[in-house]
C-alpha cells in the first residue's frame, strides 16, 4: 500500500494523471486514503474525464473533514462539489451542496477565503438573469477576499467573470484587459489544475463571443500546449481541440481543421473523452458544408443535433447551398426571432443576410443588416466590424447601390486581412468585383473575381466556386477541363494508382461521394477508365 500510495503522490506532482488516479485508487482499496490523499485522488479522476469518481472522491473528503473537526476544509469540498453537478445541469443536488457549504461559513466566527468561493455562484446567478451590476460587484467581492487571502485560484475565477461580465455590457476593451490579467497567472503555472482549464476554456470561448481572434488564437495556442504538456489528461482536451479547428478553419488551414474538428468527435466515440462532443460535430460540418460535402455536412448537423446543440446558422446555409431557399429561410427566420442576446443573435445575422438575400427578400435583408450594425457599434473589436461591413456591402450591392457598396467591402477586406482570414476575404472581393461590374470597370472585375476565384480554388471551395460561375456566368477557373476543384483533386489521387475507397480516406470524404466525383470526372473528360485519367492527368500536367 504504501509504495502505490508513494507512486500515486509522486505521479500526481508531475501531472501523471492516469498513473496517479490507478496508484491512488489500489492504495485506496487496501487503507482508505487519508484526507489529503483523497483530494488527490478526486484531481486525478477529474483530469481523466472520470467524473462519478472524482464527484464519490469529494464526496468522502468532505466527511472526512467533517468528521475531523475542520469544517472550512469541508466547505471547500462542497462548493466543488456544488459546481461540477451545476455544470453537469444538476441543479438540485447541487443547490443542496452550496446550501450545505454556505450553512458551515455562517457556523464559522472567523473570515475565511472559502466565504469568496461561494460568491462564484452567486455571480453567476447574476449574469444567467442579465444583473450585470449586481454580478459585477459580487465577483468584485470574490476577488477582494482572494487578494486579502492570496488565493490565486478565487482572484483569477473572479477578476475573469468581471472581465465576461464588462464584455457583456458592451465594455469590450476593459473587459478583455481583466481576462488578460486572469490569463498571466493561468499562463505563469500559479493554478490549480482544474482552476486553470477551467479558466482556459471561459476565457476563450469569452474571446470568440465577442470576435477578439488574435486573442482567442493566442490563448488557445497557449492551451494546445498546456495540454500537450500532459498526454494522460481527458478533461479540457475535446475542447481545446474544437477550439483550434475554429482557427485553422478561419486562416484557411482547412483539411487540418477537419483532422481536428474529427479528432474532437472520435475522442467521445471511441470513450475517451466523456464530454458531449456537439461543439465538435458542429464544426466538422461547417468545414464540410464549406468543402462542399452537404451528405457529410448534414450528417454532422444532425450529430450536433442530438447532443443538444443548435445547429443553426449552418445548416440553414446548407439548405441554401442546396438551393432549398425557402426551407433555409423559414429555419433562419425561426431562430433569429428566438434569440434575444446580442451576441448571440450577432452570430446568426449574417446567415440571415445572405439568405434573405438569396430569396429576393432584400427589406429584410436590409433590417437583419441594421441590426447586425447596431450590434457592432456596441461590440465591435475589429472582426465583428468586418462581418457587418461585408453584409452592409452585399445588401447594397442587392439594392442597387454599387458605389456605396465599394465602399462598404473596402471596409470588410482591411478587417479580413488583418485577421488573415482567406475565405472571408475571398468571398468579400466577389463581392467587389459584381460592384465593379456594375460601375463599367471590367478591368477591375475582371481582377477581383480572379483573384477570389484562385483562393476558392485553393481552399477547395466548391459552392463559393460555383455560386462564382453562376453569378458570373460563365465559369472562371484557370483549368480549360472544366474540373471543379475536388474533382481535379480527385484525378490527380486516381493518377497515382489509389482506389475510391483509399481517396476517400485521404480526403476525409464518403466512398459514395468519391464515386460521384469519378464519375463526373470521366463525363466532363469522355474517359473510359481509370488508366485513360491517369493519361489525361499526366499529359495535360496535372500532377
Amino acid at each position: 500500500m504504501a509504495r502505490e500510495l508513494e507512486r500515486g503522490r509522486k505521479s500526481y506532482k508531475r501531472h501523471a494523471w492516469a498513473d496517479a488516479y490507478q496508484a491512488l485508487s489500489l492504495a485506496d482499496k487496501v487503507v482508505p486514503l487519508a484526507v489529503e490523499d483523497l483530494e488527490l485522488l478526486a484531481m486525478s479522476a477529474y483530469m481523466i474525464a472520470r467524473d462519478d469518481d472524482y464527484l464519490r472522491a469529494l464526496d468522502r473528503a468532505y466527511h472526512a473533514y467533517l468528521d475531523a473537526g475542520e469544517s472550512v476544509r469541508a466547505v471547500r469540498c462542497a462548493f466543488w462539489l456544488g459546481l461540477r453537478l451545476l455544470f453537469r445541469g444538476e441543479t438540485g443536488r447541487a443547490t443542496g451542496w452550496l446550501a450545505r457549504a454556505k450553512r458551515l461559513i455562517e457556523c464559522e466566527e472567523r473570515d475565511c477565503v472559502e466565504a469568496g468561493y461561494l460568491l462564484l455562484p452567486v455571480v453567476q446567478q447574476h449574469i444567467d438573469a442579465g444583473e450585470w451590476e449586481a454580478a459585477y460587484a459580487a465577483a468584485g467581492n470574490a476577488a477582494e477576499i482572494g487578494d486579502r487571502f492570496g488565493e490565486a485560484d478565487l482572484i483569477a475565477c473572479a477578476r475573469h467573470l468581471q472581465g465576461l461580465v464588462l464584455m457583456q455590457q458592451g465594455q469590450v476593451e476593459q473587459g478583455l484587459r481583466l481576462l488578460d490579467e486572469a490569463m498571466l497567472a493561468v499562463t505563469a503555472g500559479e493554478l490549480s489544475p482544474l482552476v486553470t482549464g477551467l479558466i482556459y476554456c471561459s476565457v476563450i470561448d469569452g474571446c470568440q463571443q465577442v470576435y477578439a481572434v488574435d486573442r482567442a488564437r493566442e490563448w488557445t495556442t497557449a492551451l494546445a500546449r498546456w495540454c500537450e504538456a500532459q498526454p494522460e489528461m481527458v478533461s479540457f482536451t475535446g475542447k481545446c481541440l474544437v477550439h483550434r479547428a475554429e482557427i485553422m478553419q478561419l486562416h484557411g488551414a482547412w483539411p487540418e481543421a477537419l483532422v481536428e474538428a474529427r479528432r474532437g468527435c472520435e475522442r467521445f466515440e471511441k470513450g475517451i473523452d466523456p464530454q458531449r462532443p456537439a461543439s465538435a460535430f458542429y464544426q466538422l460540418a461547417e468545414i464540410h458544408r464549406l468543402q462542399g460535402d452537404f451528405t457529410a455536412a448534414e450528417e454532422a448537423y444532425r450529430s450536433a443535433s442530438r447532443w443538444g446543440w443548435e445547429p443553426q446558422p449552418g445548416l440553414a446555409l446548407l439548405r441554401m447551398a442546396q438551393g432549398r431557399v425557402e426551407i433555409a429561410a423559414g429555419a433562419i427566420r425561426r431562430v433569429v426571432s428566438a434569440t434575444t442576446d446580442p451576441l448571440q443573435l450577432a452570430r446568426l445575422l449574417p446567415a440571415c443576410v445572405d439568405i434573405m438575400l438569396d430569396a429576393g427578400e432584400i427589406e429584410d435583408a436590409h433590417a437583419a443588416c441594421q441590426t447586425l450594425k447596431e450590434i457592432t457599434d456596441r461590440f465591435d473589436t475589429g472582426l465583428l466590424g468586418a462581418i457587418a461591413a461585408h453584409a452592409q456591402g452585399a445588401v447594397e450591392l442587392a439594392e442597387g447601390d454599387a458605389q456605396a457598396a465599394l465602399g462598404s467591402l473596402r471596409r470588410a477586406l482591411q478587417g479580413w486581412e488583418q485577421v488573415k482570414a482567406p475565405y472571408m476575404t475571398a468571398r468579400t472581393r466577389l463581392l467587389v468585383g459584381l460592384a465593379c461590374r456594375a460601375l463599367a470597370d471590367e478591368e477591375g472585375a475582371s481582377l477581383e473575381l480572379d483573384a477570389a476565384c484562385a483562393v476558392f480554388e485553393q481552399l477547395g471551395a466548391v459552392p463559393d466556386l460555383a455560386r462564382l460561375e453562376s453569378l458570373t456566368k460563365g465559369p472562371l477557373s484557370a483549368h480549360p477541363h472544366g474540373l471543379t476543384p475536388r474533382e481535379l483533386q480527385v484525378l490527380r489521387l486516381i493518377a497515382t494508382g489509389r482506389t475510391n475507397k483509399v481517396i476517400a480516406a485521404e480526403l476525409f470524404l464518403s466512398q459514395r461521394t468519391v464515386d460521384r466525383h469519378v464519375s463526373n470526372i470521366f463525363t466532363k473528360l469522355t474517359l473510359p477508365s481509370r488508366a485513360a485519367a491517369t493519361a489525361y492527368a499526366y499529359e495535360h500536367k496535372l500532377i
